[in-house]
């Protein structure tokens, strides 16, 4: 962002400068703001429209052989490009006077040119390179487009004689959406590896959440009664009886076993995972598909375990969370990144799951 503060406002800003970015800023006083604005309204509108095709569209099925280093090289040049295109943009309506009309109508030109050629060369990817890595790269391509639209939107709105915050924090988000594309995963192991981390985290952080809580909760009668007193006291707004501790215990057996099993495959992955096939590809997609479940299942079950607490609410969850792991283990043992050595987890966790659900329902039943 502050390459644009630097050149603009330090004074640094000179005709050699412009025609570095291939900018004619020969201007004319008498422009009509009207008609500079008309080109960069139809762009808007047309960026726009390239952006929901690519939210909503599908790739190009080609007989080729897809190459994905040429890919990624082309793609990386086509987001230069843009990026380019928008520190152009707003330079070019950074300070008095405005640009020309017939100024203003090439940069709408170039900066069409770059945006369709970035659309052009997402539409490259396939989807058998793997529906995880597409997104991601679906993703991103879409967050440039909408940080164009929305830097011409604010020049339309407003083409002031003075660079405004609002333009200037625009276009520092084109180019951090430009600059996310080194960050993406290269292909459709490293896309599942990236989302099983975030499926983690949120597990993770479902798991310390209820453990705070645990620790912070406590009877203010609880030093007093004896555990028969105490269970006949029931379940109370803000904490937890003894009958509840005795459920919760199993469910975040549960809940652990969810976080093991995701860390568990995310080294599999790590170690066995291929993208060179189709197939090996279509694997990795399915495991990403079929742990997504996990964690809203896991937010499910803890949300149910705070106070007051429906033991029927909370066997219910926990039985959807122990079919969903059961579910990702028995895919897990199907697919390549699953060795002979890692036969043995994955029977652990099996176990375990199945375990502290009938410890669950056990606890459930009794507290009926």
């Amino acid at each position: 962002m502050w390459r644009l503060v630097t050149l603009v406002l330090s004074g640094s800003w000179t005709e050699n400068t412009t025609k570095s970015f291939h900018v004619d800023v020969n201007m004319s006083a008498d422009n009509s703001c009207s008609d500079i604005l008309v080109p960069l309204r139809n762009l808007c509108n047309a960026i726009k429209c390239i952006r929901d095709r690519v939210k909503d569209g599908e790739s190009s099925e080609c007989n080729a052989e897809f190459n994905m280093a040429t890919f990624w090289n082309t793609l990386l040049q086509a987001v230069k490009a843009t990026s380019q295109e928008a520190t152009k943009l707003s330079l070019a309506f950074s300070k008095p006077p405005l640009p020309s009309s017939q100024d203003a109508e090439r940069l709408a030109d170039s900066i069409q040119k770059a945006v369709l050629a970035l659309s052009t060369v997402y539409y490259w990817l396939p989807k058998t390179q793997g529906v995880i890595l597409r997104k991601a790269v679906r993703d991103a391509t879409a967050d440039v487009l909408d940080g164009m639209a929305q830097l011409l939107d604010i020049i339309v709105s407003s083409p002031v004689q003075s660079l405004s915050q609002e333009q200037l924090m625009s276009t520092g988000g084109v180019w951090a959406s430009c600059d996310h594309f080194e960050q993406l995963p290269r292909d459709n192991r490293a896309a599942v590896l990236g989302v099983l981390s975030s499926y983690q985290g949120v597990v993770k952080d479902a798991i310390e959440e209820m453990e705070q809580a645990q620790a912070e909760s406590q009877d203010p009668f609880g030093d007093l009664l004896d555990d028969e007193d105490l269970d006949a006291r029931g379940n109370r707004d803000t904490y937890w009886s003894e009958a509840d501790r005795r459920l919760m215990a199993p469910c975040q057996g549960l809940m652990k076993a969810s976080a093991a099993c995701l860390k568990k495959l995310s080294t599999a992955i790590k170690n066995n995972g291929k993208a060179d096939t189709p197939d090996n590809i279509a694997q990795l997609d399915d495991l990403a598909d079929i742990t997504h479940d996990i964690s809203p299942s896991v937010d499910d079950l803890a949300l149910s375990l705070y106070p007051p607490m429906d033991h029927t609410a909370v066997e219910l969850n926990a039985s959807k969370l122990a079919t969903v792991l059961k579910k990702v283990l028995e895919i897990i043992k199907a697919t390549h990144v699953c060795v002979e050595a890692d036969l043995t987890w994955v029977q652990f966790l099996d176990g375990a799951v199945e375990h502290n659900l009938q410890k669950a329902r056990r606890a459930a039943e009794g507290s009926n």
